[in-house]
């Protein structure tokens, strides 16, 4: 066989590359107010890592988790996942792909039942009903509330409502999941089932949060906004350990449990 047959061979042989890259090229975004609220945002993040984004209030968080499934549109620059540009034409294949699980659960749950909401986007993909009927089973054992389907969803605690909230993205498969303050409001009790949850999906995972502690314990890389720009970018053992660089951009060190602390550095 020529040595260039052997080698379209081998290319066919090889496993697909996997899921869930992100790549973001010089990101802007300004609203219709004036506000920009990102300035030009470079970032890459592979397939299966764990990215928290930290900032103060108003550094561009949410509106950079927003770009991620196209639900804003770039004003300058580009979000791509798994090299397919995030656009109009794209938005739908690409939410399929990228599940954003918001900051309030209400304002994804708005179905008389758990069944519905978790159902809803399955059902709207065209799948049919035995496929729907094991992603709602698989999405809900995922997030621990395998048996809630007939519960109403607003007579859930809030830490039982932002379990549903994640099961409906789930039930999508998608191979990123991106969530937007995942541990704000959450008792103790909640926020800890929460984050062993997190750190235990195989998933793409990049979450906007003020919670640095729940960073410390559950991500390696922690990337830095403030006012719009991208500050740092690096291990969250050497970033969490920066109290000059947290302070100067609204943060604070963590106070860690003795685990903790070590994974995040002296």
């Amino acid at each position: 066989m020529p040595a260039e047959d052997a080698t379209v061979t081998r290319a066919a042989d090889a496993p697909p590359a996997p899921a869930g890259g992100i790549v973001i090229e010089h990101l802007h975004h300004v609203y219709p107010d004036g506000t920009e609220a990102l300035r030009g945002i470079d970032l890459a993040i592979e397939p299966g890592e764990r990215v928290a984004v930290v900032g103060p209030n108003g550094a561009g968080k949410s509106t950079l988790m927003l770009h991620l499934n196209g639900i804003l549109e770039a004003s300058h620059g580009s979000v791509s996942v798994d090299g397919v540009r995030v656009d109009r034409g794209s938005a739908r294949s690409i939410r399929a792909k990228v599940g954003l699980v918001v900051q309030d659960p209400d304002d994804r749950l708005f179905s008389p039942t758990v069944r519905e909401d978790v159902a809803f986007g399955p059902i709207h993909m065209g799948l049919p009903q035995e496929s729907i009927h094991a992603r709602l089973e698989r999405a809900l054992a995922a997030v621990g509330m395998s048996g809630s389907e007939r519960r109403v969803p607003h007579h859930l605690s809030l830490g039982q409502r932002k379990r549903i909230s994640l099961a409906t993205v789930l039930s999508m498969d998608p191979s990123i999941l991106a969530f937007d303050e995942p541990t704000s409001g959450l008792d103790p009790r909640a926020r800890r089932e929460l984050m062993e949850l997190m750190a235990a999906r195989p998933e793409t995972l990049v979450v906007s949060t003020h919670d640095l502690a729940m960073v410390a314990e559950v991500f390696l890389r922690v990337v830095i906004l403030d006012d719009g720009r991208l500050i740092a970018d690096g291990s969250a053992a050497d970033l969490l350990a920066d109290e000059a660089l947290l302070l100067a951009h609204g943060l604070e060190r963590p106070c860690l449990p003795a685990a903790a602390s070590a994974r995040a550095g002296p």
